[in-house]
């Protein structure tokens, strides 16, 4: 096979989960802008994860946020994906949105409000057995907000004890993905606020336990791509969830801010083996004013076109660099990869499975924006902040 046609078929294999909520009204917590056509209910959520799948080829996965997306009937929601050529993915627990969590969840001082939210936390196993699902994806707000508000290592205890619960709770072929935040919402000390944090937890807990790579958790400069190349290292990578941000965490399209950090960072995917389906690439975003499934399409497109560069690096090329100490020939051999216009590659890719080349074109023609405006009027529509 020649390097053209690997780096074809590696492209045709990839797989990008996109998630429930991406699709619904979202907002900040000034304002949420309500979209014509949205989806009312999960359902037509998939309904419209199916058409982003018809046009990109390669998004066969829609994550579930629990209880965004909570239903009577979670088998007939996974045969209704199905339907339409999906799966259901990860399962997104919310600890979070409930007043007993004001001072925590799994981390809270108080016994009755660890179980509460541990609950949950089983519950949502509950529905990757009805659905199908792999994996569990947690995200703790928990957190304090001054000094002395309560013991820090108290706090890491409880944690360790309600990630335990649950892991003992998860099947064979299931998964628990830890995520982790710099800060927000609390202020002074996050409880799961790094990858080292999360990943502690993970090695105490086992194999099935994984990290999770927010690419908007970190401080201003934070080397991603080493924390990616190190949990590889480690097989502690489980997944990303795919966004950008020009400050804090903003949730935007992911390589919308910086698409040489995101080629950086699917340079190291490669790499270290995580194309081989073990890592999840899901994304992880909110599209407050632009359109929901252009934006999501575009997104995928993004991660498509890091991931042709990353292809496309000539690693003997940098590798005899390297060993020489080479400096800037090394760097010249990344960036070279990185300016490539890998466009007419991935227009390629498409036409040979056969889609349209044009995404996004091919989304303006095909008068799901229209017909979804026309029917999905009335009801309650879903989504964060609606």
């Amino acid at each position: 096979m020649t390097e053209r046609a690997a780096v074809k078929a590696a492209l045709k294999t990839q797989a990008v989960e996109t998630p429930s909520w991406a699709y619904g009204n979202s907002g900040t917590r000034f304002k949420v802008f309500a979209q014509q056509g949205v989806p009312r209910d999960p359902r037509e959520k998939l309904d419209d994860a199916a058409k982003v799948h018809e046009l990109t080829g390669v998004a066969p996965t829609v994550a579930l946020h629990i209880p965004w997306d909570t239903v009577d009937d979670y088998a007939a929601l996974a045969r209704h994906a199905e339907d339409r050529g999906l799966r259901l993915g990860a399962i997104n627990s919310n600890t979070f949105q409930d007043d007993d969590y004001r001072l925590g969840s799994v981390c809270h001082p108080d016994a009755s409000v660890r179980r509460k939210a541990v609950d949950h936390l089983l519950e949502c196993v509950d529905i990757m057995d009805a659905t199908g699902s792999k994996d569990l994806k947690l995200w703790f707000a928990d957190g304090t907000n001054y000094p002395g508000q309560d013991d820090i290592r108290a706090r890491q205890d409880r944690l360790a004890e309600a990630l335990a619960e649950v892991y003992e709770r998860l099947g064979d072929d299931q998964r628990m993905l830890l995520e982790y935040k710099l800060f927000e919402p609390a202020f002074y000390t996050t409880d799961v606020p790094d990858w080292g944090t999360a990943y502690a937890h993970c090695l105490r807990l086992g194999p099935k336990a994984r990290v999770v790579v927010d690419t908007g958790h970190h401080a201003p400069g934070t080397n991603i791509e080493f924390i990616v190349a190190t949990l590889l290292r480690e097989g502690r990578l489980g997944g990303f969830d795919f966004n950008s941000r020009f400050y804090a965490d903003d949730d935007l399209m992911v390589g919308a801010a910086d698409p040489f950090q995101l080629f950086r960072i699917m340079y190291e995917v490669v790499r270290g083996g995580g194309m081989s389906g073990d890592v999840a690439f899901m994304l992880d975003q909110c599209h407050n004013v632009e359109s929901k499934i252009p934006a999501i399409v575009r997104s995928v497109m993004n991660v498509q076109e890091a991931t042709a560069k990353a292809l496309s690096v000539d690693r003997d090329a940098l590798g005899a660099a390297q060993r020489d100490g080479d400096v800037l020939g090394a760097n010249s051999v990344l960036m070279d990869a990185f300016s490539t216009d890998v466009r007419p590659l991935l227009r390629e890719v498409r036409e040979e499975m056969g889609l349209d080349p044009d995404p996004m074109a091919a989304y303006a023609r095909s008068g799901w924006a229209e017909k979804i405006v026309a029917e999905r009027v009335g009801g309650e529509q879903a989504g964060w902040g609606a």
